[in-house]
């Protein structure tokens, strides 16, 4: 019988989570997604190939859901930060550097080179969790600049804030870029401190 960690089945597999995805997100960092097998997520984590499987069958569904936890903690810390900032000008700034710190800290493959990597209903499921985020950045256009069309400005901003070209750059350096990156694309759609 496999011992259960926590008080309870829930306490155990919330713990069994954050344990797999602890050393996901490590393995990610140090060999990309396709080194990745469940075999050896299971041993980092402590946990038995069988107990793994009963939790993620696949690697797919380990990505997706790693995936889903990672954008529900992450829009929740995106809504709270946004809602710190008195100006439309403040609350894009807070959004773009927080989506490109985001960027800098994970080392999934961003959009379409994700889709690569998995089944169609798959990524259908991860991209859902884009939603809020454009969600959020669609409310702050829609305050910073309302006579601008927010279905042309919201791919390009998207587009420009999901290269890794702008926060691959030697640690030093990564707060200038990421600044560097907010003046763009406030220049971009227009939006100056007066507003």
């Amino acid at each position: 019988m496999p011992k259960i960690i926590g008080r309870s089945l829930e306490e155990h597999r919330r713990e069994v989570r954050s344990r797999v995805f602890e050393v996901l997100r490590g393995q990610l960092y140090e060999r990309g997604f396709d080194a990745i097998t469940l075999a050896g997520v299971a041993a980092e984590a402590g946990l038995g190939r069988t107990a793994m499987y009963n939790h993620f069958p696949d690697k797919e569904s380990l990505l997706v859901a790693f995936v889903e936890d990672e954008a529900t903690r992450y829009v929740e810390r995106l809504t709270a930060a946004v809602a710190t900032a008195d100006t439309p000008v403040e609350k894009l700034s807070t959004f773009v550097r927080l989506q490109l710190r985001v960027l800098a800290e994970y080392h999934l493959p961003p959009g379409t080179a994700l889709a690569s990597a998995l089944a169609p209903a798959a990524y259908r499921r991860i991209s859902a969790h884009a939603d809020p985020i454009t969600g959020q950045l669609r409310e702050i256009l829609a305050e910073g600049v309302p006579d601008e069309d927010p279905d042309l400005l919201i791919p390009m901003i998207t587009a420009a804030l999901g290269s890794r070209q702008v926060v691959d750059v030697p640690p030093e350096r990564l707060d200038d870029a990421i600044e560097g990156a907010v003046r763009f694309v406030l220049r971009a759609v227009g939006m100056t401190e007066n507003r």
